[in-house]
């Protein structure tokens, strides 16, 4: 984080450097990581000066780009090229970026306009404004603050409790040591995706100690994969891993699960190791004689093959 410049965006108050840096990360869903990197670094990155510039120039004539309010349903389509509008099309600015489907343009824009109108074109106060709303003393104080936070920014196009979660906990647990409040909420934010939700359906952890479902919403619902993380956070000291973190680190839990099953990581517990048909055979796994090896319901499956799909 630091590297790439976002600590002293955060420092600065640089509203536009943490923009760009949060769309890029959006574009990091509904398609492999490798894919989405290589097509951002082939065909550009969204650009806060470059959706900037675009309004003041009058390229556009589409009331929808008025305001955060006005733009929503904006409805652009790049594979159909298409949107709510279809005669302003041609004049309008949202599908002058070549990114990689209609939605990420929508969630651009989208993004853009709710840090100037409801920001007021500081992220980093609107997001002390919003954890400074939620008393010390409230139970669960870090939670209720990260969902402060989330519950505006979820009604931007295009941005889930998934990667709402990956992307603020980075840049909260990131930037902890200027901001002590963030860090606090950062370690317990959980980015649920397939990986996860696959691994504690397979090793039987969902059935025993949650509400089994399919990936998506539910994860996040009371007894879901999110919950039980939390509650593994509270019966594991991060602390003896790296004296450095909190007792309770739910985020750790959370990567450490997405790292042993990531194919660019440990890559033990996915679909392309695991014939999904049947139960798991690796008898190499560390986990093999804990595990319950069950297998992926069809419904899962579904929703798995589901959520790859490319929307335009």
């Amino acid at each position: 984080m630091a590297q790439a410049g976002i600590i002293a965006a955060v420092r600065s108050h640089d509203t536009a450097a943490l923009f760009d840096w949060f769309a890029a990360n959006v574009s990091l869903q509904g398609i492999s990581d490798h894919v989405a990197i290589g097509y951002l670094r082939d065909h550009g990155r969204p650009s806060y000066a470059d959706i900037d510039v675009e309004p003041r120039r009058g390229k556009h004539r589409c009331p929808r780009l008025r305001s955060y309010w006005h733009y929503y349903g904006c409805g652009y389509r790049k594979a159909a090229s298409t949107c709510a509008e279809p005669r302003l099309l041609k004049q309008c600015c949202v599908p002058t970026h070549d990114f990689r489907n209609g939605r990420l343009n929508q969630t651009a824009y989208s993004l853009f306009l709710f840090l100037r109108d409801i920001a007021g074109g500081d992220f980093v106060s609107w997001i002390d404004g919003r954890m400074d709303g939620v008393a010390d003393d409230q139970p669960n104080v870090a939670m209720a603050r990260a969902e402060a936070v989330i519950s505006a920014l979820r009604n931007v196009h295009g941005l889930s409790d998934k990667v709402l979660n990956m992307t603020l906990a980075e840049l909260f647990i990131g930037a902890g040591a200027i901001k002590p409040k963030w860090l606090a909420v950062g370690a317990g934010m959980i980015a649920v995706d397939t990986l996860v939700h696959n691994f504690l359906v397979r090793t039987g952890i969902l059935e025993r100690a949650g509400k089994p479902h399919a990936y998506g919403a539910a994860c996040y619902a009371q007894d879901g994969c999110a919950d039980i993380i939390h509650q593994l956070a509270a019966v594991i000291d991060a602390r003896d891993f790296d004296a450095a973190n909190p007792a309770r680190f739910p985020r750790l839990i959370q990567t450490a699960i997405w790292r042993f099953c990531a194919q660019g990581e440990a890559n033990v517990c996915n679909g392309n190791r695991i014939d999904d048909k049947a139960r798991c055979a690796n008898i190499y796994c560390r986990l093999h004689a804990r595990c319950a090896r069950q297998r992926l319901t069809i419904v899962s499956r579904l929703e798995r093959s589901l959520s790859t799909i490319e929307y335009y």
